[in-house]
């Protein structure tokens, strides 16, 4: 569990076929000092497991199905990811519960300023925007942020200043694609407004 608080920026450093799933390896200043083999770590959004931790590099094990579900088969060398640590008892929780397991991938489709305030426009499938509320959270890239806007088939988040110099959202372009988790709570009232509700005997 996360809180879509970004820790750090890492960078990816080397991403290589392994036996039936493929090794990434991201550099990471601060929080690979307290990362143990087995701790989770969202990357990107992406709940993965550290499999070694040498040198303030963290390598991870990526299946072939998170590759087809999230945008980490899109990452190259050089390429800048959001990090954070798995949620402690008794930590603070500044942003909103995360679980790391992608719903979706978004398409940037609008970017700019609006009353004075950085915003992006991102495209999911019109199936899926019975979870999207406005002012509800959502995690974009692993990023906590409030739906300010929802239309027939996206929806904008503003970002502060801070979410822009501390995270990669601020570097995206139209076109990039971003992990989508929608707030487990409005998952939960969409599945049970789907439900038939039957009468009791």
């Amino acid at each position: 569990m996360f809180t879509g608080i970004v820790q750090e920026i890492g960078k990816v450093t080397h991403r290589a076929p392994s036996q039936k799933r493929e090794n990434l390896k991201i550099f990471s200043q601060k929080i690979s000092l307290s990362t143990k083999i087995g701790d989770s770590i969202s990357v990107n959004g992406v709940c993965l497991t550290a499999t070694q931790v040498k040198l303030h590099i963290i390598t991870f094990d990526l299946l072939p199905e998170t590759i087809r579900l999230t945008n980490l088969g899109l990452l190259r060398v050089g390429d800048f990811v959001n990090l954070e640590q798995s949620l402690k008892i008794g930590d603070k929780l500044s942003g909103h519960f995360v679980t790391g397991h992608i719903d979706c991938i978004g398409m940037i489709k609008r970017k700019g300023f609006k009353e004075n305030n950085s915003f992006l426009e991102i495209a999911i499938n019109p199936n899926q925007m019975r979870f999207i509320a406005i002012k509800g959270s959502i995690a974009v890239d692993g990023v906590s942020l409030t739906i300010t806007e929802k239309k027939s088939n996206s929806f904008c988040v503003y970002l502060i200043t801070h979410t822009l110099n501390n995270t990669i959202l601020g570097k995206k372009s139209i076109g990039d694609k971003v992990n989508i988790e929608f707030d487990i709570l409005s998952k939960y009232v969409a599945e049970s407004h789907s439900q038939t509700i039957f009468p009791r005997i």
